[in-house]
């Protein structure tokens, strides 16, 4: 059962006067204040109240819980390890292009509080490869509990043609970094990113990935590190098949399920009619739908994460019902505050 907690009732109104981006920009930076100090790591600490331990083996890593942080929230780990303390399981930054790019013109974040949802086009803004590299040595420098994936993507010019160079660019320079990898062919916001699901181009990129996952791996003394594909919520059942059958076909570790979608059915909010991805509530049944027919189309074979419209306890629930390994929220965040992972990890141990 959804409930109006005292953030959303009492923090988030004044919040929602400033524009979503910027209070995004401030949340991380408070995060990455609070990380580095002893004050402000007990402070998020105290936000996320005591955690079940409740550890997840998957992809030949140990998940202290099953909820995770979707890509998108901290584009270039700059707070990974405040939102471990927080609660988090695992945590996917990103995500990253080789190179710096700015993402499409502001404004591009919007909220529809009466859909509990987002509408975004960010078209992939971050500092690039190089600059995630320097943070990522950063967090592996010290100990942690929690498990670090790192999405990744092609720039906005990058021709469809030559976007493996990307994707093998970008994992050439973070593999010894990141615990899993994502590989991101399916956000609405980069120009004909997503016909890289299609079968024209998907067996070749992932062949090439993987050729280049293991040939990283000898050279660094490393385990190859698992590939997850990030799919879209707006594709047929053929096209979901095709790509499930590339997937298995090169090994690959698993899926996320799902990025935004581009369906506006049934919404209230007034931003409905901004262009970008949707994501929040209004996407829950669709990316249960779609964890659903993977499990089933593949016995299990291809483990899931499940992503959209995850606000509570009973919504994971009905995610691993449905055949999901692990979760992860984002847009839940923007409305209920700090304390829902702590909040919905407890609720799930009970």
């Amino acid at each position: 059962m959804k409930r109006s907690s005292t953030y959303r009732r009492f923090i988030y109104p004044p919040l929602s006067r400033t524009d979503a981006e910027e209070a995004h920009q401030r949340t991380l930076y408070l995060l990455a204040i609070a990380q580095r100090h002893s004050i402000g790591r007990a402070v998020l600490r105290f936000l996320a109240g005591k955690i079940p331990s409740e550890a997840v083996h998957l992809f030949g890593l140990t998940f202290p819980n099953i909820l995770g942080v979707a890509a998108g929230f901290d584009k270039d780990v700059y707070a990974p390890a405040g939102l471990a303390m927080l609660g988090f399981g695992h945590i996917e930054t990103g995500t990253i292009t080789p190179e710096p790019q700015e993402g499409n013109p502001k404004p591009r974040i919007f909220r529809l509080p009466q859909d509990d949802a987002l509408i975004n086009r960010m078209g992939f803004p971050n500092a690039g490869a190089e600059a995630a590299v320097s943070r990522l040595r950063l967090v592996n420098q010290v100990k942690r509990s929690y498990v670090l994936g790192v999405s990744l993507g092609k720039q906005k010019n990058t021709t469809l043609e030559n976007a493996v160079t990307d994707y093998t660019s970008t994992l050439t320079k973070i593999f010894p970094y990141a615990d899993y990898v994502a590989i991101n062919v399916s956000s609405p916001n980069t120009p004909e990113l997503r016909k890289l699901q299609g079968n024209k181009y998907l067996g070749q990129l992932l062949g090439d990935l993987m050729a280049v996952n293991h040939s990283l791996a000898k050279s660094h003394g490393l385990s190859t590190r698992p590939l997850l594909i990030k799919i879209s919520p707006d594709l047929t059942w053929q096209e979901l098949d095709d790509i499930l059958q590339a997937a298995i076909d090169n090994q690959v570790a698993g899926m996320i399920a799902t990025n935004t979608t581009i369906n506006r059915d049934g919404l209230k909010d007034a931003n409905q009619f901004q262009s970008g991805g949707l994501s929040g509530s209004p996407l829950t049944q669709r990316s249960t739908e779609i964890i659903s027919h993977i499990s089933r189309q593949t016995n299990g074979r291809l483990p899931v994460i499940g992503v959209g419209g995850i606000q509570t306890a009973d919504d994971i629930k009905v995610k691993i019902d449905a055949g999901a390994s692990l979760v992860q929220l984002y847009t839940a965040l923007v409305y209920e505050g700090p304390r829902l992972p702590g909040r919905i990890l407890r609720e799930l141990s009970k």
